[in-house]
């Protein structure tokens, strides 16, 4: 498994870094749409969706996306702001109760709340193929890396309380403190590497990147629960060795959402 796992990043993680630094803004509109876009898929069969139904959901879902980019439309502010409600205010209290969402309107929506103020953070982030703006995408990508990593070693090495056994037994307080504790580290070498162009101070980065990293476990323990409503594992096996796109991403697609909506009602 292992072995599965390194040869699939070892193929993954050039492309992403290619397609992050050197596409087209049209073509890496389309990567971007093609990884949020499986991610959709994988969320739509979690949730029960199947045959004609799920394809034409699918169907819309992408021409909705060609509409924006050709006609474009951005992430407009009732979305930044129903973003930022849903992570900040909807998610923790979707965990807490637990609601379990089926084949549905309200899971096609929450399909498309998920998923597209990730896309249009991702094109927003980086709207043109320049360094500068891809190496501050990649520095949000990479906090939710580390935030992951950390996590998963310090709850390996501390963790004695659960975080929310019900929805992934694995998760302990003493992950996520030691999330907080690396995403912290973290953001003071990009901010000090110049990768980031927020015009905020290092302290302010600092106290922007605690919701962030809380924003990210959110996204994590969001999909886990939806697979655990499901009966699932992993979200799909087209990755090797990784499970979904959305097993990947699901975090990301949290933190690419809040960090968005906060850089464009803030003005930065």
């Amino acid at each position: 498994m292992l072995k599965t796992r390194v040869l699939t990043a070892l193929v993954l993680l050039p492309l992403m870094l290619a397609a992050l630094f050197f596409f087209s803004a049209p073509l890496w509109a389309a990567f971007s749409w093609l990884v949020v876009g499986l991610a959709l898929w994988e969320y739509s069969r979690m949730v029960g969706m199947a045959g004609i139904g799920q394809w034409l959901y699918l169907a819309i879902s992408t021409l909705l996306a060609a509409g924006a980019w050709f006609g474009r439309v951005t992430a407009i502010p009732w979305l930044h702001l129903l973003a930022l409600a849903f992570w900040l205010a909807v998610v923790p209290l979707w965990l807490s109760r637990r609601w379990v969402v089926r084949n549905d309107w309200v899971a096609r929506l929450l399909g498309w709340l998920l998923m597209f103020p990730a896309w249009f953070a991702l094109l927003e982030w980086r709207p043109q193929p320049n360094v500068a703006q891809a190496q501050q995408l990649l520095a949000i990508m990479g906090l939710v890396w580390v935030a992951d990593i950390a996590a998963y070693f310090s709850g390996k090495a501390f963790g004695r309380r659960k975080l929310a056994p019900s929805i992934s037994p694995g998760k302990s307080w003493e992950g996520v403190y030691g999330a907080l504790v690396a995403t912290a580290a973290y953001v003071f070498l990009v901010n000090e590497l110049g990768w980031l162009h927020l015009g905020l101070s290092p302290w302010s980065l600092l106290l922007l990147s605690l919701p962030l990293t809380a924003v990210s476990i959110a996204g994590d323990l969001l999909e886990s629960w939806f697979k655990r409503a499901a009966g699932l594992k992993d979200s799909s096996q087209l990755l090797p060795g990784h499970g979904g796109v959305y097993d990947r991403i699901d975090s990301l697609i949290a933190v690419l959402a809040v960090s968005n909506a906060l850089r464009a009602l803030s003005g930065l």
